[in-house]
């Protein structure tokens, strides 16, 4: 079935997408329902419309702040200006503009923050520990399977995390696997390996997604598609 999926969808569109006639995801595959589609369409074009109101909102809060704002104030709405590029990462279309602007504001708390640190070396090391990973977060989100993954409200079931990996973009892979930990890798290798192993035995191509298991066996320092 032809379904009328948009060129940039949001997280639960996207889902939805991955899932649409995909054998990994179910066999035999299974088509998404259209009133489910469009559903997820209304959900995900609100959630950017809310996204919208919200970030006005910030930005007119980041401008009017005092310069004496307390410390406390300066950090709360640092971690609002971050949750709100999180989700920009999980809407439709493209929002390179406001997530350049929440980039901007949060450099600018930054900058004040490592005023008030002064000289303490220690105080110094921790924030460009916490900007660094900042933006191996902020860069990570880039891959949509990521922000999808790491979204409170992500649309991707555990039980559906092997095959939403060996249906990924190799960047997204490589993107994956930086966010989970060794125990958490294995655990997805494991449930990738079973998972091929039943689908190849049932006829499906599975060519793809076995060099994405080659990727992820890689990371563990493991050769082959069984269990180790």
């Amino acid at each position: 079935m032809d379904l009328p999926f948009t060129h940039r969808p949001g997280r639960r569109e996207r889902h939805l997408r991955r899932r649409h006639e995909n054998p990994l995801f179910a066999w035999p595959p299974r088509e998404v329902e259209p009133e489910v589609l469009l559903e997820a369409q209304r959900a995900d074009h609100e959630e950017m419309e809310a996204f919208r109101e919200d970030f006005r909102a910030l930005v007119q809060r980041a401008v009017e702040l005092p310069p004496d704002a307390g410390s406390e104030l300066v950090l709360t709405l640092k971690e609002s200006l971050e949750r709100l590029y999180e989700q920009s990462c999980g809407l439709p279309e493209h929002h390179e503009s406001e997530q350049t602007a929440l980039r901007k504001l949060i450099g600018l708390i930054m900058q004040a923050v490592r005023r008030a640190a002064g000289t303490d070396p220690l105080a110094r090391q921790e924030l460009a520990e916490e900007e660094e990973a900042r933006e191996i977060h902020f860069r990570l989100l880039q891959q949509p399977l990521v922000a999808d993954l790491l979204h409170p409200e992500s649309p991707i079931q555990p039980a559906e995390l092997a095959a939403s990996v060996l249906t990924a973009t190799l960047d997204e892979v490589a993107a994956i696997l930086e966010i989970l930990d060794p125990v958490q890798c294995t655990e997805l290798a494991d449930q990738a390996i079973d998972l091929l192993e039943d689908r190849a035995a049932r006829g499906v191509e599975i060519t793809a997604a076995r060099q994405r298991l080659a990727i992820i066996l890689a990371s563990l320092g493991r050769e082959g598609s069984t269990r180790h």
